[in-house]
Formats: structure tokens, C-alpha cells, sequence
């Protein structure tokens, strides 16, 4: 099979060539876009087939990269796990881009790089050696730069650009420094030479540290988020959408590769930064989508939430492996990666949403949107599916894979160490608080947006979305449905990716009554998602029956309460910042909140003012001086351009003396 995938990935990029002498063609964005959903289908079979079949690790070399090493290529049940993750995201992003890219300006500054994208995430997955991954990696960023930077002639795209290369750049040079310790002196890169290296637990530690910095950049971890908020929303829709449900799934899975399989045991206290960084990343990503007004940056800063989240899980599993607990760690990583796959999917239907409110209205500010389930129902009801996903009530997926972290979380007290019994209930806690805040996120995302009465010209005279915009959709509201009332077929796909990295795994769920889940047989906590959802389905049909039979028939309308205040102007109603308003002032020193009122002195007739502003406290006391110390010291080091030849030999030699020096010390 990994001469499939290897062969599927040689597609894209040849794919991408052929979309570069496309320019120009009319039909050029459907047929690039149509033939990138076939291959993405097929990448989504093999990894199923590897998953379902159990088949062994497929290994093949190929004659290119270094002359000595060559590219090493290997799919196993690990890699197959994110692959299913990929394909399927990227048919949807595919499909759907067949009706969205109508609608672009200069869809010749997508059609090249969106293939070849894809194929480099493909490479990444399949890597077997630190160079072949690395320089995957680095295509995989600049192929998503070039992406961010589709709608260029923005000052804000340019910046969000910028910001993304800067961070990138950092991340790989970080990467590079994790493998070369990994390697040691023997400068063995490929895996298995890796695998087979002897670490010290500080020095397993120190690469797990570089780990979550380098994969932690890209995936969105707090305090390396500041580039996902801007890039992912810069991003055409559906690049967004495999920005935000797949690209930051291949980087946990380059942190799952070194942390479960590339670097041997680490010791229990490495779990520990791991679970608290997880769960402060969770709260505060979810903090900041709760109180920012544009729906794109909205859905991002829930996928840094959602990231946090998937990284507690694989911190506890992590504890519970290095204390000997197989189950346990089994629980908590299959917690982690099914809560991957069923992010990739509601949050890829929901940036498709927001694209498609986005085509209709040309708006993506909440507050001038408004009453959209009545000119887009179609949209508004895949929408609602998304928003209740997300905000993981039952009997949709995303409850799933949060109950059965939290299932992992209650078992924390059979850890042997006090510390990890403190701390992990108290990072559930603040996983369980995050949750909570997500519920209010999306009932205000989608109130605002879909619900009560349009706020603009463009959102009253908005229409429905186009076929295959919605079909796209609809494919992924369902995969939210099957995932959430049939969660054991998900859990037992991903079990054998879970028995390779920490050597166990959960029951088999296939063959319980009722598709119910019962991740740990020895406490029997079970749930089931088909009863819970024939439970709301014979209440709610009951009770609308019970109403139509008892009450009466006839319809009637009424103006909704105005408080007393009888004013029709829609900007009465509830809007974005009414929601945030509670939670902005609550935790006003967390988010560095500030409110500001202005009223004019009797007499003026100027209207009064209110202005509310949040600070990311990561760019304002990290970033921004960071960014002034490198101007300052560049500054400084402009002088070495005006240096005599003499002087530049001199620095030369001066350099050479400290690398060899250096070297000594080193050996």
C-alpha cells in the first residue's frame, strides 16, 4: 500500500504542475479541483484499508534527497490514521472548492499550489527518515504561505503572510535541532536508525521539549498561536478549511511520530508541562473566539482550542505509559485521535459554511449578518449540525471523543505520583470549563449569524449556496452524525495505530448491544449515541405531536418582546458583542480587556460611544518586544555591510576559531 500512497502523492504534484499551465482555461479550477477529490478519495481508502485490514508496515526507498540516504517512505497503522484524516478532508475542501472557486477573482493563485499542498502533507505522513520529513514539512509551509497569500493586494493578508513564514521558519529550524539530537553523533537519519538509539531520559526530554515548540508552532499551541488566527481566516474558505482540519493534524501527527515511536520511553514529569500547556491552550483558545467579532477568526481561534484539547489527551497518555497503565495510556491516546478526526470534521464543515455565508453576503463580521436560516436554510441546518458538533452536546461526535478523555481523566488517580493526581482532575477541570465556553461560542456563532433578523442589505438579499458547495457540506454534517451515533467503528479504526504507540488498546467496541461504548471493561461506563439519539428523536417527535394535536392549528404571528421599546431597527437585537459582553468583562484580566464609554456634554448632539478591545497578552509581552529587540540588534548589525576587506577576513577567521572551538568542546 505505500506504493499507492507514494504514487497517489506523485499525482498531486504532478497535478499541481499541470494546474500551472492551466491559466487561463475556464474549466481549469473544476478539473484540477475534481481530480484532487479522486486522489484524496483514494488516499482515504488506503489508510482505511490499512487501518481495517491490520496489514503490516509497507516500507519502499526511493533514489532521490541525499545521495547516500535517499528518500525512505513507510505507511503503518500511525500514518494511516492521519492519512484517513487527509483524504478526507481533502475531498470535501475539493468538492467544495468546485463551487467556491467560481467565485474567485484569480483562481490561477490557488489552482497551482492547492494540489501540491496536499501531496507534501501526503509526503510528511509517509516519511520513514528526518529528511525526507523535513523537507516535506517545509513545503508543506510554503505551499500554505502562497495559499494565505491568494487575496495578496490586502494589507492584512500580506501581514498574516509575513507572520506565517516568520513562524514556519522557526518551527523547522526547531525540527531540524529535534532530529539532529534524535540522530546523536552516529548521524543516522532515517527512522528505524532513530528508533534504535539509545537517549538518556534528559536528553528524550529535551527532544519531546524541541517537539512540542516545532510541531506546537504549527498545530496552534499557545504561546506559539499568534500566526493561525490571521493566516487561517486570510486564507480562501476552503484552504482554510484543510489549513485548520488537516494541516494542524499533520503536525500532532509529526509530534505523535517522535513522542510515541521515534524517541523511546519518557520519563512521567515530561507529561506534565504537556497536560497543563493542552488545557491553557483549550481555555484560552475558546476565550478569545467568544469574544472576536469576525466568524473566520472565530472558527480559529476554536481549532486553537480544539488543538489544546487533543494535546492533554496525548499528555496523559504519555503519563499513564510511563507508569506502566497500557489501558489507561490506550484510553487517553485513542481519546486524542479520534477527537483529530472528528475536529477535521466539523470544523471543515464549518469554515465551508463560513465560506458560503461569506460568497453570499461578501461579509464576514457577525454583526452585519443576521436572519440567514430564512435565504440560506439549506446552509443554515448543515451549519447547526457543525455548531452542535463542535460544541460537543450528544449525540453528535464531538461529545464523543471529549467523554472519553474525560472517562481517561477520571482514572487519574490510580497514577502513582501526587503531583499528576493534583494536576490532571484540575486540568480536566479546565478541559470541562473550556467545553462549556465552546457551547456559548457556538450558540452565539450561530444566532448571530443564522437566527433573528438581517443587520445589512447584503445578508437580507443573501441566496442559498450551489450544489456542490452544499454537497460537500452535507457529506461532512453526516460523517458528524455516523461518528456521534455509531462512535465504535471510529474507535476500533483507530485502535491499531493506538496498540503501536503505547502497546494496548481499548475493547473492541464492534460487537456491543445498541452501538454503545464501553472504553474501559473493568468500570463498565458506557455510552450509547444511537439511544441518546432515538431518545431525542421519539421526545421531540412526541411532543410536536402532543402540541399539534392539543393546541391549536392555526398559525400565528406576533411582534417579538421589545422591552417596552418599540423599535423595528434590527441593530435592537442581540448582536456579537452583546453576547461577549459577560464573558469579555468576567475574565477582563485574562483577555486584557478594556471598555471604553464616550459621551458627549449636554448639548452636543454627537453620538455616545462604546468601544470594547481585547489584548493577546502572547504578541503584546512576548512578541512585540521580541520584534523590537531583532530590529535593534539588525540595526546595530547594518554596519558589517560597510567593512573593509581586511575586517571581513578578520570576522571570518574569528568565526572559524569559535566553530572549532566549539567542535572541541562538543567532543
Amino acid at each position: 500500500m505505500i506504493a499507492a500512497a507514494a504514487g497517489i502523492a506523485l499525482c498531486l504534484l504532478a497535478l499541481s504542475v499541470a494546474a500551472t499551465a492551466m491559466r487561463g482555461l475556464t474549466a481549469a479550477s473544476a478539473a484540477v479541483y475534481a481530480a484532487s477529490a479522486v486522489f484524496c478519495l483514494a488516499l482515504a481508502l488506503v489508510g482505511i484499508w490499512t487501518l481495517a485490514t491490520q496489514a503490516d508496515a509497507s516500507a519502499m526507498t526511493v533514489p532521490v534527497g541525499l545521495p547516500w540516504l535517499g528518500a525512505h517512505l513507510r505507511l503503518d497503522a500511525l500514518s494511516a490514521v492521519f492519512l484517513v484524516i487527509l483524504g478526507t478532508g481533502g475531498v470535501s475542501a475539493s468538492v467544495f472548492a468546485i463551487g467556491y472557486g467560481r467565485h474567485e477573482h484569480e483562481p490561477h493563485r490557488v489552482l497551482p499550489f492547492f494540489p501540491g499542498f496536499l501531496a507534501a502533507m501526503t509526503l510528511v505522513l509517509l516519511a520513514d527518515d528526518a529528511f525526507t520529513f523535513l523537507v516535506s514539512w517545509e513545503v508543506m509551509s510554503l505551499l500554505s504561505w502562497a495559499l494565505v497569500l491568494t487575496h495578496h493586494r490586502d494589507e492584512a493578508t500580506r501581514t498574516a503572510g509575513y507572520l506565517y513564514l516568520v513562524m514556519a521558519g522557526f518551527g523547522t529550524m526547531v525540527l531540524l535541532l529535534a532530529f539532529g539530537l534524535m540522530a546523536g553523533a552516529e548521524g543516522g537519519y532515517d527512522f528505524a536508525a532513530i528508533r534504535a538509539v539509545t537517549r538518556s531520559p534528559g536528553l528524550a526530554a529535551l527532544v519531546l521539549a524541541l517537539m512540542m515548540v516545532g510541531a506546537g508552532s504549527k498545530a496552534g499551541l499557545m504561546p506559539l498561536h499568534v500566526w493561525l488566527p490571521v493566516a487561517h481566516p486570510a486564507a480562501p474558505s476552503h484552504v482554510s478549511a484543510l489549513m485548520s482540519g488537516v494541516m494542524t493534524k499533520v503536525a500532532l501527527y509529526g509530534f505523535v511520530r517522535v513522542a510515541f515511536d521515534l524517541v523511546g520511553p519518557v520519563p512521567w514529569w515530561m507529561s506534565v508541562p504537556m497536560i497543563v500547556i493542552g488545557a491553557v491552550t483549550a481555555v484560552m483558545g475558546i476565550l478569545f473566539a467568544n469574544v472576536d467579532g469576525d466568524g473566520k477568526r472565530v472558527l480559529a481561534y476554536s481549532t486553537i482550542e480544539n488543538i489544546g484539547v487533543i494535546f492533554a489527551a496525548f499528555g496523559l497518555s504519555l503519563a499513564f505509559r510511563a507508569n506502566g497503565m497500557g489501558p489507561l495510556a490506550a484510553l487517553a491516546l485513542t481519546a486524542g485521535l479520534v477527537h483529530a478526526v472528528n475536529h477535521m470534521l466539523f470544523k471543515s464543515l464549518l469554515f465551508m459554511v463560513a465560506g458560503a455565508v461569506l460568497n453570499a453576503t461578501g461579509r464576514r463580521d457577525l454583526d452585519g449578518l443576521g436572519g440567514l436560516i430564512h435565504r440560506m436554510p439549506k446552509t443554515a441546518f448543515l451549519a447547526l449540525v457543525g455548531a452542535t458538533a463542535i460544541a460537543a452536546l450528544p449525540p453528535l461526535n464531538g461529545f464523543v471523543s471529549e467523554w472519553l478523555l474525560f472517562q481517561a481523566v477520571l482514572q487519574s488517580p490510580q497514577l502513582p505520583q501526587p503531583g499528576l493526581q493534583f494536576l490532571v482532575p484540575a486540568a480536566g477541570a479546565l478541559l470541562a470549563l473550556a467545553a462549556a465556553l465552546a457551547a456559548a461560542c457556538f450558540v452565539r456563532f450561530y444566532g448571530v449569524i443564522f437566527l433573528g433578523r438581517p443587520r445589512s442589505d447584503v445578508a437580507r438579499n443573501a441566496a442559498d449556496s450551489d450544489g456542490w458547495s452544499l454537497a460537500a457540506m452535507g457529506g461532512l454534517a453526516l460523517l458528524c452524525v455516523l461518528a456521534g451515533i455509531v462512535p465504535g467503528f471510529l474507535i476500533d479504526l483507530v485502535a491499531p495505530a493506538v496498540e503501536l504507540a503505547v502497546g494496548a488498546r481499548v475493547p473492541m467496541q464492534a460487537g456491543n448491544s445498541w452501538f454503545t461504548v464501553v472504553p474501559v471493561a473493568e468500570v463498565r461506563s458506557s455510552y450509547s449515541g444511537f439511544l441518546v439519539m432515538t431518545f431525542i428523536a421519539i421526545s421531540g417527535g412526541a411532543s410536536a405531536w402532543l402540541v399539534h394535536r392539543l393546541a391549536s392549528r392555526r398559525l400565528r404571528r406576533a411582534p417579538a418582546w421589545d422591552c417596552g421599546f418599540p423599535n423595528a431597527d434590527p441593530v435592537t437585537q442581540y448582536g456579537g458583542g452583546s453576547f461577549a459582553q459577560p464573558i469579555r468583562r468576567v475574565m477582563a484580566p485574562v483577555l486584557a480587556a478594556r471598555e471604553t464609554v464616550t459621551i458627549p456634554p449636554p448639548g452636543d448632539m454627537a453620538a455616545a460611544r462604546h468601544r470594547a478591545r481585547t489584548e493577546d497578552l502572547a504578541w503584546t509581552r512576548i512578541y512585540l518586544p521580541l520584534v523590537t529587540a531583532v530590529g535593534f540588534v539588525a540595526r546595530r548589525f547594518n554596519a558589517l555591510q560597510f567593512l573593509t576587506i581586511r575586517r571581513y577576513l578578520g570576522l571570518v577567521f574569528g568565526s572559524l576559531i569559535l566553530l572549532l572551538t566549539g567542535l572541541t568542546i562538543w567532543n
